[in-house]
C-alpha cells in the first residue's frame, strides 16, 4: 500500500484537506466489499450502492469526485447510469468495470463520458492508480479551466472598464456569473445613493434556469435574501459561500418549491465602503460553487464595483448636464428672440420689409424638409434665416428704402450688412452655428458674390439655402424701387441664374417644394403670391 511513512504520495486529496469522495457500483456485494476495504484503508472517503437507481439518489445526495461502476446491473446498468449522470450535469469522473468486456462496450462507455474502462478481475492496486489518474487529470483539466476562465474574466472586466453604461456593465457581472460559475440565477444589489438601502437592481437566469420560467419568474421564487446579515458579514470581511441549510440562514424568506444547493455573496466594495453585492444562485442537484468559483466572483466584483461606480458618476454628470442643458436652452431661446425681436422691429418700420424674415425662414425650412434635413439643423436653419438680415440695424433706413438707384457708396454700404450680421452675432457662443445665414447669404455658386467671393460648394449649406428664399420672397414683394414680382415670373429668374448665382441642387429642391407648398396653401384656402 501506498502511504506516507513508507515514502510513497500520501492519501489522495481532491482539494485541501478533502479526501476523495468514491462511489462503489456494484450488484456484486464481494466486490463491493473488497473494493470499500482496500480504499478505504487507501485514504479514499468510500461508500458502495448494489444498483444504478440508488446510485442515482445517492449522487444527488452527496457530491462525489469518482464512480467506479458495474456494467451489468439489474434495473439501471453502467452505460444507463453514465447517460443519466451526462443528463443531470453531475460533476463526477466515470469508470466502468466489467467481467465481459468488448472493444465495442469499451467504446461506447467511452463516448458516454467514462474515463476508464477495467477489465474483471483486477488488481485492487491498479484501481488505485486508476483514480489517481483520472483525479490527476480532472486537476491538470481544472487548472486549465481556471486559467482560461481568469483570462476570460480579464476580458470581460476590461471591458467593463471601457464602458460607461451602468446597465451594459450590470449586463456583463451577470453573465459572466452565470457562465464562469455555471450559477442558475445571479443578482446584482446595489445601495441607493439616495436612503443608502440596499436594493436588487438586476437579475439574470441560465438557458437551463428561463425553461422554468414558472418558477424562477417570481421574486418568491429565488427567495428573498436577509440583506442586512449579508451586508454585515461583508463589512466584517468574512467569506459568505455556503450549502443547503446553511445556505437559508441568509434568506429572509427561503425560496419556494425548489431546494437551494449553494448560494455565494460577493461584496462591491469602493474605498472600504460596501456598494452593493454580486449573489449566485445554484438549484441543481450534486453542483455547489467551490471556493474557485468564489475567489474568480471575488476578482470580478473588484472590478465591477470600480466600473459601476464610474458609470453612476458619469449618469449623475449626464443628469447634471441635461439640467444644465436645459437652462442653457432656456437662455439661448430668450436671447434669440432678443435678437429677432430687434430685427423685426428693424422690418416693422418698414412697410416693404415687414415680415421678410418671417417668410425667408418659412421658404428656407421648405428647402431644408425636402433635402431631410435632421430636426436639429432644420431648427437651425429656421433660426438663420430668422437673423440672416440682422446686419442691417447698422444701415440707415433712407438708404435702405431709397426708391431710385443706388450710388456706388450706398451699394458698398449696402453690402457692409452681412459683415456686420457676422460682428452682431460673433460674441454670442450659441449664435456662432447661425452665422452662415447671415454672412454667406449674398455669396454666388460662381463666385461673383460678396462679401467673400466664396465658389460652389465651399459656401455653406445654410448660406446657399438662406440666399434662394431671400431672394424669392424679394422678388415677391413690394419694394420701394419696385412692385413684387409673380411667382411664376420669380421662378423664371432664379431658375435663369441656377448654376450662375444659385445652386443648381437646391433651386431643383426649392421648385418642387414652393410648388408643394402652394397647392398645399391654396387647398387650405389661404393666399400665395400671385
Amino acid at each position: 500500500m501506498e502511504n506516507a511513512a513508507n515514502g510513497l504520495p500520501p492519501p489522495p486529496q481532491a482539494s485541501g484537506d478533502e479526501p476523495i469522495r468514491v462511489l462503489i457500483v456494484d450488484d456484486e456485494k464481494v466486490v463491493r466489499d473488497m473494493l470499500v476495504t482496500y480504499l478505504s484503508l487507501e485514504g479514499f472517503s468510500v461508500r458502495a450502492v448494489e444498483d444504478g437507481s440508488v446510485a442515482i439518489d445517492e449522487l444527488q445526495r452527496r457530491s462525489y469526485h469518482v464512480v467506479l461502476s458495474d456494467l451489468k446491473m439489474p434495473i439501471i446498468g453502467g452505460l444507463e447510469l453514465l447517460s443519466r449522470i451526462n443528463e443531470l450535469h453531475l460533476n463526477v469522473l466515470c469508470i466502468i468495470m466489467t467481467g465481459f468486456g468488448t472493444v465495442e462496450t469499451a467504446i461506447d462507455a467511452m463516448k458516454k463520458g467514462a474515463y476508464d474502462y477495467l477489465l474483471k478481475p483486477f488488481k485492487p492496486e491498479y484501481v488505485t492508480s486508476v483514480i489517481r489518474r483520472a483525479i490527476e487529470r480532472q486537476r491538470l483539466e481544472q487548472e486549465n479551466f481556471r486559467l482560461k476562465e481568469a483570462v476570460s474574466i480579464y476580458q470581460i472586466t476590461e471591458a467593463m472598464a471601457r464602458s460607461l453604461s451602468l446597465d451594459t456593465i450590470l449586463d456583463m457581472v451577470l453573465e459572466a456569473t452565470l457562465v464562469e460559475a455555471l450559477a442558475d440565477v445571479a443578482t446584482l444589489t446595489l445601495k441607493n445613493l439616495q436612503t443608502g438601502e440596499f436594493v436588487e437592481r438586476t437579475r439574470k437566469y441560465s438557458k437551463n434556469a428561463q425553461t422554468d420560467l414558472n418558477w424562477y419568474g417570481s421574486h418568491s421564487g429565488v427567495g428573498e435574501l436577509n440583506l442586512s446579515a449579508i451586508v454585515e458579514q461583508h463589512r466584517q470581511e468574512r467569506p459568505l459561500l455556503a450549502h443547503g441549510i446553511r445556505a437559508l440562514r441568509y434568506f429572509a424568506e427561503p425560496p419556494k418549491d425548489k431546494r437551494l444547493v449553494s448560494f455565494c455573496s460577493i461584496p462591491l466594495k469602493v474605498n472600504d465602503n460596501v456598494i452593493g453585492m454580486l449573489n449566485a444562485y445554484s438549484y441543481t442537484r450534486g453542483y455547489k460553487f467551490s471556493e474557485g468559483h468564489r475567489r474568480l466572483l471575488q476578482v470580478l466584483a473588484s472590478r465591477a464595483a470600480a466600473a459601476i461606480e464610474n458609470a453612476r458618476l458619469y449618469e449623475e454628470l449626464v443628469a447634471s448636464n441635461e439640467e444644465l442643458k436645459k437652462a442653457n436652452t432656456t437662455l439661448r431661446e430668450h436671447f434669440r428672440a432678443t435678437i429677432v425681436g430687434f430685427a423685426r422691429a428693424l422690418e416693422e418700420s418698414d412697410r416693404y420689409t415687414r415680415g421678410h424674415s418671417e417668410r425667408v425662414s418659412k421658404y428656407a425650412e421648405l428647402i431644408g424638409r425636402k433635402l431631410t434635413l435632421s430636426d436639429y439643423d432644420l431648427e437651425k436653419l429656421r433660426w438663420a434665416a430668422l437673423m440672416h438680415d440682422i446686419g442691417k440695424i447698422g444701415i440707415r433706413g433712407d438708404k435702405l428704402n431709397k426708391p431710385g438707384k443706388l450710388t456706388p457708396e450706398e451699394v458698398a454700404m449696402f453690402r457692409t450688412h452681412p459683415a456686420k450680421g457676422k460682428r452682431i452675432l460673433e460674441p454670442i457662443p450659441f449664435m456662432e452655428e447661425l452665422i452662415p445665414g447671415a454672412f454667406c447669404h449674398h455669396e454666388a455658386w460662381d463666385g461673383c458674390g460678396y462679401p467673400q467671393g466664396l465658389i460652389g460648394e465651399n459656401i455653406p449649406l445654410i448660406g446657399r439655402i438662406v440666399a434662394i428664399a431671400d431672394t424669392y420672397d424679394a422678388m415677391t414683394s413690394d419694394r420701394s424701387y419696385r412692385k413684387a414680382r409673380p411667382h411664376d415670373a420669380a421662378m423664371i429668374e432664379i431658375e435663369r441664374v441656377s448654376g450662375i448665382q444659385f445652386d443648381t441642387r437646391l433651386v431643383d429642391v426649392f421648385s418642387s417644394a414652393i410648388e408643394e407648398h402652394r397647392k398645399s396653401e391654396r387647398a387650405s384656402g389661404r393666399d400665395v403670391p400671385r
